[in-house]
């Protein structure tokens, strides 16, 4: 176990049993190991869309802080 893996569990020991099964259950489903579901999977249309987006933010292309107040003003944020 690393060092820094050592410092969070010791961490983890202080908080109350319910923070406690949450940050178990963020480990096992990081390490692949918990008992749902596994994650959905992405349709041909959602992983392109995902592309397209990973390419434009390595181009910077972002939205403008203008667009993004239009955006949470539309959805009532």
């Amino acid at each position: 176990m690393t060092r820094l893996l050592d410092q969070a569990l010791e961490a983890a020991r202080n908080l109350p049993p319910a923070a406690q099964d949450d940050i178990a259950r963020v480990v096992l489903r990081l390490t692949g190991n918990d008992d749902e579901e596994p994650p959905m999977a992405l349709s041909s249309d959602e992983r392109a869309a995902v592309a397209a987006s990973k390419a434009a933010a390595a181009r910077g292309e972002f939205a403008t802080d203008e667009q993004v107040r239009a955006v949470w003003a539309k959805h009532g944020l």
